[in-house]
């Protein structure tokens, strides 16, 4: 089965062809980065227009570069939510009007299950049930997947998102946005016992999140540090700050999968690539003995490639929509509702 699949949640517009949610048969992508970067950060409004321009051409990129047409598509999947909501009804009205013109099965996909379902491209032997953590600029879930399309939450940020917390922290250090790939690379020059930052917890809620502290704590300290005068290393800052965030982020993890018996541990998201992370969750799942998963780093940022994976799953399943189907800023992962 062929599935086409478009993806416009923030300030990627990609398009992909996947057979089978395994093989990747095309995945192209428009970056937005270097005019976004002229403002610190996504514009939303700049981002919607960008992918009205784009979409058309990255969609016939992609059915090109797979060697086929529309005829050869058996379903044409979109994400639907979360994300900017202006850039989503570029997809998902895009996605509406191919289907409807080539009378094609519509298969709404959400964001985050996309980015968990990145993992079964890189990693074919992975399987339902495992524990995954999802970090990225706007989310950061403990979530288990129960079956490829049954989900529980069972952490989540209660504030700031970690990727978010990278990108604020950059920025106030004086990185160019985005911030994350800015500080993994300066952190790997610097020390990260110079400067001591919090580790916030969530009282009564062990597996929840909390990163806006730990930022606050990174701009106080650039603030006080200015005010006297006083130099900042800022390869020792984004040392301590990388490893706090991920000794945060793994610490949770392994503490939950223990609590819920799992021996399977994924990540996912646009954090996923940091190299910290990375190594972090390897070294603490192999102490730990747990079989650990990650995408590779093509797959962890917004691509199309993982909708067309996640598309596939969702078709089987049996989730359809017709013309009535919506974009929506927010929704549950566990809740889905279209």
């Amino acid at each position: 089965m062929k599935i086409l699949a478009i993806e416009s949640s923030c300030d990627e517009t990609a398009a992909a062809v996947v057979e089978d949610g395994a093989k990747v048969l095309s995945s192209v992508i428009a970056s937005q980065i270097e005019e976004h970067r002229l403002y610190g950060g996504v514009v939303p409004e700049i981002a919607s227009r960008r992918h009205c321009e784009s979409i058309t051409a990255v969609v016939s990129q992609a059915l090109s570069d797979a060697s086929l047409s529309l005829d050869n598509i058996d379903a044409i999947g979109v994400t639907a939510a979360p994300g900017l909501i202006g850039a989503l009804l570029v997809g998902v009205n895009f996605a509406k009007g191919l289907a409807l013109a080539a009378n094609k099965p519509l298969v709404p996909v959400h964001h985050i299950r996309s980015h968990i379902a990145a993992n079964y491209l890189s990693n074919p032997e992975l399987k339902p049930p495992f524990l995954c953590l999802v970090a990225s600029g706007g989310h950061s879930h403990i979530i288990e997947v129960l079956t490829y399309t049954d989900f529980r939450v069972i952490g989540r940020t209660r504030d700031d998102a970690a990727g978010e917390a990278f990108d604020k922290a950059a920025r106030a250090m004086g990185f160019p946005y985005p911030g994350g790939k800015e500080i993994d690379g300066a952190a790997q020059k610097g020390n990260p016992r110079v400067y001591k930052l919090p580790h916030p917890q969530v009282d009564g809620c062990p597996f929840d999140f909390s990163f806006s502290g730990l930022k606050t704590a990174v701009i106080n300290l650039l603030h006080n540090a200015e005010q006297k005068n006083e130099k900042i290393d800022t390869n020792d800052l984004s040392a301590a700050f990388q490893q706090t965030v991920c000794d945060i982020l793994s610490s949770k993890l392994m503490a939950a999968a223990k609590e819920f018996g799992y021996q399977t541990i994924a990540v996912a998201g646009g954090v996923a690539a940091n190299s910290g992370l990375r190594k972090r969750l390897e070294q603490d799942c192999q102490s730990n003995g747990y079989a650990f998963c990650m995408p590779a780093l093509s797959l962890c940022g917004d691509n199309a490639a993982m909708v067309g994976c996640q598309a596939y799953f969702e078709y089987q399943s049996g989730i359809r929509a017709d013309d009535s189907l919506n974009a929506a800023a927010s929704m549950p992962v566990d809740q889905i509702q279209w």
